[in-house]
């Protein structure tokens, strides 16, 4: 294959280690306990399904496959399946030729290439599953007709309406976020409580995936610009400015030795492809021809052909409330019911034995 991307296999059940819970989504904290924003490693949660068919599922932009751990755990022990979750190009660790271009058809024939080089001309049932970006992506591969054994698709809370409407306000939000991170616990606490995940358990896997440490460390602007700055001071102060010089210098290189960390993706420079990422979309997801399952975090998130097709039951949704938009990440037990039942109703898998949904 021309592309390589990075395929991340997830685990078939919850696993124990570093402290992740498979008890619950939200952490129990007792009175005066401090939150534990340390990273869990990638080897504590990802090990390959069973059998049953592949849950294929993608990541919204920004972030990567190690959003969907603490979905997986979950689901894996809920049904018979098996899970895929890819890093799309440009993101977490996929390197491509041309990361640039984050096309919805290029990406869209990424998916299919890589459901190629894995299963080669008969691809076992797939289920395919996206959120936000991924969702978009997932929609346009369905449409397309790129995986020929698809069973279902499933989009999590991206509506066209309300992602259009979005596009205005988005570099601004971009902006307000932190540039960087002193560490990776920062980013993972940074992310809480600024609610971008509301689930301390995937913060702590999934910010590994969003993040990674500057190449070359450098002071800031500000810094630069006074240590050039001194220079032009009068003769009578070239003392004064050797000591400045020296002093900012040495502060430059104490912070250079610091880990700091910056957003994997600048997704500023993605907002050519924005429009095509969504405009259209409600249509394309009501004419792809597999049974269709919409989780949104709130119903004002329908647009008019939505709305329409939904009392025209052309799709299942499911509104699950008090949760941000990282719906899967915040509320991974509603997500995972919400699909198993959606699954076992269409007969493409069973409940595992001793589970009661």
């Amino acid at each position: 294959m021309e592309k390589q991307l990075h395929l991340n296999l997830l685990p078939s059940r919850p696993p124990m280690a570093g402290g992740f819970q498979s008890g619950g989504s939200k952490m129990k904290m007792g009175p005066g306990r401090k939150r534990d924003f340390s990273p869990l490693l990638w080897s504590q949660l990802y090990c390959s399904g069973a059998n049953g068919p592949v849950l294929l599922l993608l990541h919204g932009g920004g972030h990567s496959a190690l959003s969907w751990a603490v979905f997986t755990a979950v689901i894996c022990s809920r049904i018979h399946c098996r899970v895929v979750a890819m890093d799309l190009r440009a993101h977490g660790d996929t390197k491509v030729k041309n990361p640039d271009d984050l096309s919805a058809d290029t990406m869209a024939k990424d998916i299919g290439k890589v459901v190629e080089g894995l299963y080669g001309e008969n691809p076992p049932p797939i289920m395919i599953i996206g959120h936000s970006m991924g969702g978009a992506v997932a929609v346009h591969t369905a449409a397309a007709n790129h995986i020929p054994s698809l069973l279902g698709l499933c989009v999590i809370d991206v509506v066209e309406g309300t992602a259009m409407d979005a596009l205005n306000s988005m570099q601004n939000f971009l902006r307000s976020r932190p540039k960087t991170f002193k560490s990776l616990e920062n980013a993972i606490e940074w992310s809480v409580k600024s609610g971008q995940i509301r689930n301390i358990e995937s913060a702590r896997v999934s910010m590994g995936g969003q993040v990674k440490k500057c190449e070359e460390s450098s002071s800031s602007p500000g810094v630069s610009n006074s240590i050039e700055g001194v220079i032009e001071e009068e003769e009578d102060e070239e003392v004064e400015e050797e000591s400045n010089k020296k002093r900012m210098k040495e502060d430059d290189q104490e912070i250079k030795k610091e880990s700091i960390f910056t957003w994997r993706v600048d997704l500023s420079k993605t907002e050519k492809y924005w429009e095509g990422w969504f405009r259209g979309l409600s249509v394309l997801f009501l004419t792809c021809p597999v049974p269709k399952l919409l989780l949104l975090a709130g119903v004002d998130r329908l647009d008019k052909d939505l709305t329409i097709g939904q009392m025209q039951g052309k799709f299942q949704m499911q509104v699950l409330p008090q949760c941000g938009h990282a719906v899967h990440e915040d509320a991974p037990e509603k997500v995972a019911d919400a699909l198993a039942t959606f699954m076992v109703r269409h007969k493409f898998t069973e409940f595992k034995e001793g589970y009661l949904c």
